[in-house]
């Protein structure tokens, strides 16, 4: 990486640029990415209404860039030529993986106005140019129905939640990447949802986006038939009764 890293202070942060020339080996980044990376690091450090408790170079690394890359191991979102990320808080995974995925339209669904004000700024600033922010809550976005390939979410909210938020999304063929922790009971109850919306779950990863990282799962579900007409649900309805409880 040419251009180091910077911190608050203004310094260089070395252990965070060790960090992402590792990630662009491991996922053969370019030399372009690697910077557009390393701006959204300085871009964390300097935003005091960055939209995440973890700001500093060295930590958000391996929190926000490392364990969004992570999913760059699942073949259907290398092949991805479009992604939606339900709930993009301060853009990950969506932004991430909108800079290692050249090819790929991104859209980072946020629905709270003073998150989508941040990522627009972190687009620019990042210059990335195959992602948009979009707006609005995922059940309202109609424009974004049937359109996906892979749609990815990271800690938005209990499985069912997201299952009902991704599916009307999803093409056929199309998956759900859900980033969780430890196997819990929550499991069941997404299986459940799955049948409802017309999604199966397809396999459950175990990752290790960075070293020592304990009890990290990637969750894929499989769109295989058409949503029911009845779903997305009003706003604010997966989250007050979810599917399969």
């Amino acid at each position: 990486m040419n251009r180091p890293t910077r911190t608050c202070g203004g310094e260089p942060d070395t252990d965070a640029e060790a960090s992402l020339a590792a990630l662009a080996v491991r996922y053969r980044l370019g030399e372009r990415q690697n910077r557009q990376l390393g701006t959204v690091l300085s871009v964390l450090a300097g935003a005091l209404r960055a939209p995440t408790s973890v700001r500093t170079p060295e930590r958000a690394v391996d929190v926000h860039i490392a364990d969004s890359l992570v999913a760059l191991e699942l073949e259907a979102v290398r092949s991805a030529r479009t992604i939606a990320d339900v709930g993009s808080g301060a853009g990950f995974p969506g932004l991430a993986l909108a800079v290692a995925l050249t090819g790929c339209e991104v859209a980072l669904v946020e629905s709270q106005r003073r998150k989508c004000g941040f990522l627009e700024e972190l687009l620019s600033r990042a210059a990335v140019e195959n992602a948009r922010v979009v707006c609005t809550r995922a059940e309202e976005w109609r424009d974004g129905a049937d359109a996906h390939d892979v749609v990815v979410a990271r800690a938005v909210a209990a499985q069912p939640v997201v299952l009902e938020y991704a599916a009307p999304l999803l093409r056929i063929g199309g998956c759900l990447v859900d980033w969780r922790g430890r196997r819990s009971s929550d499991e069941e109850a997404g299986l459940r949802a799955a049948s409802e919306l017309g999604m199966e779950l397809a396999a459950v990863e175990r990752v290790e986006p960075f070293e020592g990282a304990r009890d990290h799962h990637l969750h894929v579900y499989l769109k295989v038939s058409e949503t029911p007409a009845r779903f997305p649900r009003r706003a604010g309805m997966a989250r007050k009764r979810p599917l399969g409880r």
